[in-house]
């Protein structure tokens, strides 16, 4: 990748926002947004950054964009809790209704923008008007003087990266040896907890970009070459693990957690734009944060793992369930092809907020319509996820009441519902050519062949953004196999009627009376089996065989 592609891709970023912020309104108390400040820091920033990138047109003077963008940012500062007294010294608000004066100082805002902020002062603080740099400067101070970050490692997770970034990024700038001696140190046992054991946090959106933006934005500022190079080696573990899982600006495969703007469509995806650049650049930008303004270059490999997906390719992981028990595993899986990925987790966890995103099939941002969903998967909901009866459930609170197995382009569900449980499973399809016949669907998405077979009748409704699916009975169960039209073709289905035709011919066989189980015979001639023994465990084989855990690598 040049040095320009990545540019190019970051002034694109940047003009998009910064045209959104030189039009936006007053909001009250001088700010934008009232849901999250941190919206009004990140919109400010790329404002005042295009008043100094020629190319940018704005439709406000450059004099007029910058006072706007300075007026918000010193808003911003103005909202920070500076009472060394108080037990949130040094935090702002996160939310900021009824009003931003009103509002409470919150833990989340501090952890990222904090160090962003010092990125930000450093890049631009020669150019801001008096009156704002002595406000960057006394908010920072306070910041530093909060000791937030202090906070030993033992989770490995999303906020003690965080921590651990703003450690080494403060405790540089304000030359505070032990400080950055503790950041070091936090930062040698990330980066051996990860080559060990792999992350905890698999999947997690947006917080695996925190990672990549706190411990990037401390490359960027530091200057000691040792520890550039440490930061360099997590940020390359860090790019290869997103490239593993990578399908054009998609997250394949199971989550451990998901905000609604990446499931059931992925929508968190300006850092992957920026690195890879093989889609188009949408016009939603739910999490714009600072992919604009830091850049790491992926290594090599990372690269060629994500943009070459001329080779089908497995990849199975194995995953710590905690830092505290980091030998017990969780597996994940995922089967990725240059036109789909069909993937998952084999494990039922309760992740936090109950927000698992057990398994689903991908297709590539670019393949389906700009506001169509793009994941396909089946789920029972979980007693918070409400719905209605055309099933607009959150598509991302599951029921434990499931086991699957996962073979290449397939995946075979069982939902074995108890009695006091509603029977209700609820399917989310892309939008396409879909045909129902019986208790089968079978769909076209661009390029890509689509079966879906239900135990139980299903009702189907045409939402805006979807198909959606209301299955009733119990138990239930599932089984979905994607395939693109060329390999369809090699496997002697010359059209989508014949793959219709075809897997007709070859539907799955539920047992529901004893053990629940499901067999199905892939369009490759794969003899799939899974069965719920008379314990409820899972016993899933792919020809006959027990599948092998072994091959799933940390």
């Amino acid at each position: 990748m040049t040095t320009a592609s990545y540019k190019n891709r970051q002034l694109a970023i940047l003009r998009q926002i910064a045209l959104k912020a030189s039009s936006l309104p007053d909001a009250g108390d001088g700010l934008w947004f009232l849901d999250d400040i941190r919206n009004n820091f990140y919109y400010a920033s790329y404002l005042y950054a295009a008043t100094l990138e020629p190319s940018v047109e704005l439709p406000i003077s450059r004099e007029e964009a910058g006072r706007r963008a300075s007026s918000v940012l010193l808003a911003v500062m103005r909202l920070q809790d500076q009472d060394p007294a108080s037990g949130k010294y040094g935090h702002w608000p996160l939310g900021l209704r009824p009003t931003p004066r009103e509002a409470k100082p919150h833990v989340l805002p501090v952890e990222l923008m904090g160090s962003l902020m010092v990125y930000f002062y450093e890049r631009y603080g020669s150019g801001l008007d008096q009156e704002l740099r002595a406000a960057f400067e006394t908010a920072l101070e306070h910041v530093y003087r909060s000791g937030f970050y202090r906070v030993p490692m033992e989770h490995f997770h999303h906020h003690e990266a965080k921590y651990t970034a703003a450690k080494l990024i403060f405790g540089s700038r304000y030359e505070d040896s032990a400080l950055l001696e503790d950041g070091i140190r936090s930062l040698e046992a990330t980066l051996a907890f990860v080559r060990r054991y792999g992350m905890v946090e698999y999947g997690a959106l947006p917080w695996f970009w925190h990672w990549v933006q706190a411990f990037t934005c401390a490359w960027e500022l530091l200057d000691d070459t040792s520890v550039k190079q440490q930061l360099a080696e997590l940020l390359d573990y860090l790019w290869l693990e997103r490239a593993r899982f990578y399908l054009n600006g998609t997250w394949v495969g199971a989550q451990s957690r998901g905000w609604p703007h990446d499931i059931p469509r992925d929508g968190n995806v300006l850092f992957d734009y920026v690195q890879f650049g093989d889609f188009r650049l949408p016009e939603a930008m739910p999490r714009t944060e600072y992919a604009g303004f830091l850049y790491y270059p992926a290594p090599e490999e990372a690269l060629r793992v994500a943009l070459d997906r001329s080779q089908s390719v497995e990849v199975a992981r194995a995953i710590p369930r905690s830092a505290q028990e980091p030998e017990s595993k969780l597996h994940s899986y995922a089967y990725v092809t240059s036109k789909y990925a069909v993937g998952g987790i084999w494990e039922r966890v309760q992740e936090f907020d109950n927000e698992q995103h057990r398994w689903d099939m991908t297709l590539p941002l670019d393949t389906v319509a700009p506001h169509s969903v793009n994941q396909a998967y089946f789920f029972h909901p979980a007693v918070s996820a409400d719905g209605d009866e055309a099933g607009a459930f959150d598509p991302r609170h599951q029921s434990g009441f499931s086991e699957v197995l996962l073979d290449r382009n397939v995946v075979c569900a069982l939902y074995p519902i108890p009695d006091e449980e509603q029977g209700r499973v609820v399917g989310v399809l892309p939008l396409g050519e879909w045909k129902q016949d019986g208790q089968s669907l079978f769909g076209r998405c661009a390029d890509v062949y689509v079966a879906v077979h239900l135990l139980q009748p299903f009702r189907l409704y045409e939402l805006e953004d979807r198909l959606s699916i209301v299955s009733e009975g119990k138990p239930n169960g599932v089984v979905l196999e994607a395939l693109d039209a060329a390999t369809a073709r090699s496997r002697g289905l010359a059209s989508f009627d014949a793959f219709v035709a075809g897997r007709s011919a070859s539907l799955p066989v539920f047992t529901t009376q004893g053990e629940l189980s499901v067999t199905y015979t892939s369009t490759d001639g794969r003899k799939l089996s899974l069965q719920l023994d008379a314990s409820g465990q899972p016993l899933p084989r792919v020809d006959g065989h027990p599948v092998d855990f072994g091959r799933y690598l940390p």
